[in-house]
């Protein structure tokens, strides 16, 4: 079965965007293990915010995956289906899809809300150094914890850091 794998970049504080909606704290000095990561997926989740901010580049923005855009609001996404209803279904239908892995790109509704239904697999956060003092964090509050089992680590010399998780107890 393919999983549904959260990779994305968040500061020492918590925050995925500055307090502006800002990203340009965001290191793109280097590849970061992105080639090797997007070799693994061919499709990806949007939230709708996430979508329409890269929806400027048009259908050729991620070219090779399937887009899927979660929105209660959009009725069609230009080279992206979307999903407005039975979010869990719909995950566990595309997850039992032959493919690779999905990327679940953001936003951070999206990712809470697929959290609590217990459909992500893995994390892999890319720890920037960073404190950006306020912005949009990762995680909002949750209805009940989670564990996380630490699977794996990567440091850079820029000091940004990767953790891998999966979920559950050691």
């Amino acid at each position: 079965m393919r999983k549904v794998i959260l990779n994305l970049a968040v500061s020492l504080d918590g925050y995925i965007e500055g307090p502006k909606g800002e990203y340009d704290w965001c290191f793109t000095d280097q590849d970061y293990g992105m080639t090797r990561f997007l070799s693994h997926i061919d499709a990806i989740f949007f939230g709708r915010k996430s979508f329409e901010l890269v929806c400027p580049m048009g259908p050729n923005a991620y070219p090779d995956l399937t887009r899927y855009v979660f929105s209660r609001s959009l009725k069609s996404a230009e080279g992206a289906i979307v999903i407005s209803d039975d979010v869990k279904r719909n995950v566990e239908k595309i997850k039992r899809m032959k493919g690779r892995d999905i990327w679940l790109f953001g936003g951070a509704e999206l990712t809470n809300s697929l959290l609590e239904l217990g459909v992500i697999d893995e994390l892999q956060l890319s720890v920037h150094p960073v404190i950006l003092g306020g912005g949009k964090p990762l995680f909002k509050s949750s209805s009940k914890r989670t564990g996380l089992r630490l699977v794996g680590t990567k440091q850079y010399s820029t000091g940004l850091v990767q953790m891998f998780y999966t979920f559950g107890k050691k």
